[in-house]
């Protein structure tokens, strides 16, 4: 019996805030794969090692985890207002799909210094030392995305020593904003208020807030599900019926959101809408064994992903937490005190994070003007990847 040998396909692997993914060139891919669709998923999922049934993406460039099972693909803008487009797709682990419902933030921060690298940005924006703006165009969400890319000698400059809770070692700082980050052309409060009463089967009624920033995002009290907000992963990801519980939870707050029409279309939607639960500030030792202080944290936030509890927090909902965080009577707001704020820093799994982000009420709807935090990017490796040459192929 014959079959078809590997295909080779120019990619990088790169780490972005507390996330890493492959990298990819539009042009780059095999031609069935540069458009929308079952050849492009099914390539990607190849890529990653996905689906796995043991959960462990051992036959490819996935990490077993929601945050290392990610690809990128890019290409120059379209918009004469962008550089660079920049399209997010999270691989499910051990089901067969590509989720590109919503935008990752966290590997937002590598777009920047892939496309200066590889040649998506204008040579003349970028200078010998200094700072090179990237304005992105976030293709899942058709939002805009400013990153700050620092430059030295004419490169990217990647190390530094800016530290971030959650990655080992520091790295060179890269401010990300997020330009009115609402999620596509829907309201911030997709129910029109701050704080909802959702019903959960086999739960209850929780107190909720419902909100499209960064990512849609389903925010919910910690003690109301009997949980202080300090716990770290193996408290939850251990706990398969606390891990039903967040499925049914974010399941029912995506009906609300108006995201699914139907409960069992959230099993196909992983990415979308984020779960996260939130208390007032606490002392707590992080995952690192760093201690992290009440007295340095205006809150603290857990949040899951893909199913599990994050290490650390994910980029887009640290967006959502700093946008809810500026809306009086929110959770989020009222977990870090109820007072107005530009500005948040909260505890998470893996240690603390600050979030800026200034909101503003016109026409008596809320609006986020833009929401900016620091993460750090670096290449991994870069080169090619290698899958066979019929995994993606429609009539194999």
């Amino acid at each position: 019996m014959s079959h078809v040998g590997q295909i080779s396909i120019p990619a990088t692997y790169m780490r972005g805030g507390t996330s890493k993914g492959v990298f990819f060139t539009l042009n780059d891919l095999p031609e069935a794969a540069r458009v929308p669709g079952a050849a492009r998923d099914k390539l990607l999922m190849r890529v990653i090692g996905s689906p796995d049934p043991y959960e462990k993406q051992i036959d490819g460039m996935g990490g077993a985890t929601s945050s290392t099972s990610k690809t990128v693909i890019l290409s120059k803008s379209k918009s004469p207002d962008h550089d660079v487009d920049y399209l997010f797709g999270q691989v499910s682990i051990d089901k067969p799909y590509v989720d590109w419902s919503g935008n990752c933030g966290n590997l937002s921060a590598a777009v920047g210094p892939y496309a200066i690298a590889n040649g998506l940005i204008d040579p003349a924006k970028i200078p010998e030392n200094g700072i090179a703006e990237v304005r992105i165009w976030q293709v899942n969400i058709n939002k805009t995305i400013v990153s700050q890319v620092p430059i030295v000698n004419g490169q990217v400059q990647e190390t530094g020593d800016f530290e971030l809770d959650g990655v080992t070692f520091p790295a060179a700082e890269i401010p990300v904003a997020f330009m009115e980050p609402a999620d596509g052309e829907g309201a911030i409060f997709p129910t029109g208020n701050v704080v909802d009463d959702l019903e959960v089967p086999g739960v209850g009624v929780l107190k909720a807030t419902l909100i499209n920033a960064g990512i849609p995002t389903v925010f919910i009290n910690a003690q109301d599900i009997g949980y202080t907000g300090c716990e770290l992963q193996e408290a939850i990801n251990s706990d398969t019926k606390a891990l039903a519980m967040f499925e049914t939870i974010r399941a029912h707050g995506a009906v609300r959101m108006g995201l699914i029409k139907h409960l069992d279309e959230a099993a196909s939607r992983q990415h979308t809408p984020k779960v996260a639960f939130v208390a007032p500030p606490a002392s707590y030792t992080a995952s690192s064994g760093k201690a992290v202080s009440a007295d340095n944290i205006d809150l603290v936030v857990r949040a899951l992903s893909m199913g599990k509890l994050h290490h650390a927090m994910m980029g887009t909902a640290a967006v959502a937490i700093g946008a809810a965080a500026a809306i009086q009577g929110t959770l989020v707001n009222l977990a870090a005190g109820g007072e107005a704020r530009e500005a948040v820093t909260f505890g998470h799994p893996s240690g603390a994070l600050r979030v800026g982000a200034k909101a503003s009420l016109a026409d008596g709807r809320w609006q986020i003007d833009q929401a900016v935090m620091s993460r750090s990017a670096r290449v991994l490796m870069e080169g090619s990847v290698r899958i066979p040459g019929d995994s993606f192929l429609m009539n194999v």
